[in-house]
């Protein structure tokens, strides 16, 4: 085999191995995970967020609409957050789906409150989020998504770099 394949298939494995690690793949169990409202967005801010996720976002709003069991008009923070988890979980799971306007986080703490219960990650179906090594409840693991693109980018430059002899 030639050299260069051989320098590839070495650094495919530590890349691969690398993604696996930074994805959570160490065969831990899997987190829930909730997509809410930051304390510190401004009211503004989350109800013109709010506003995008229940009309051309397609979130599920009905149970914070009047009579619904999240309904509170007091709590803008609480309303917003139980339509952007709707959001994030519909879209897929990801630090992408829960940012409006970085006006929401990801956390693992549970934001279900009284008779309105907030599905996780786990309940969407999907049983993982690729990004949930890190994350804690003050926010998102900035690094980890990013770090599996980089990585990425990297395995597909070096296909192209490296030529194949056969």
């Amino acid at each position: 085999m030639d050299s260069g394949v051989d320098i590839f298939f070495a650094l495919f494995s530590l890349i691969s191995a690398a993604a696996a690690a930074a994805q959570g793949g160490g065969g831990g169990a899997a987190r829930q995970l909730w997509c809410v409202a930051k304390n510190n967005a401004e009211d503004a801010a989350l109800q013109s967020a709010l506003d995008w996720t229940c009309g051309p976002g397609g979130a599920d709003c009905g149970p914070i609409q009047n009579g619904g069991p999240c309904y509170d008009a007091a709590d803008l923070q609480k309303t917003a957050s139980f339509a952007f988890n709707d959001y994030f979980l519909k879209h897929g799971p990801s630090e992408e789906t829960c940012n409006f306007a970085n006006t929401a986080a990801i956390t693992d703490l549970n934001p279900s409150h009284g008779s309105c219960k907030f599905p996780s990650s786990l309940t969407a179906g999907n049983g993982n989020f690729s990004g949930a090594a890190g994350v804690d409840s003050g926010g998102v693991d900035p690094s980890s998504s990013s770090s599996i693109a980089r990585l990425r980018s990297l395995v597909n430059f070096m296909l192209l770099a490296i030529p194949l002899v056969v």
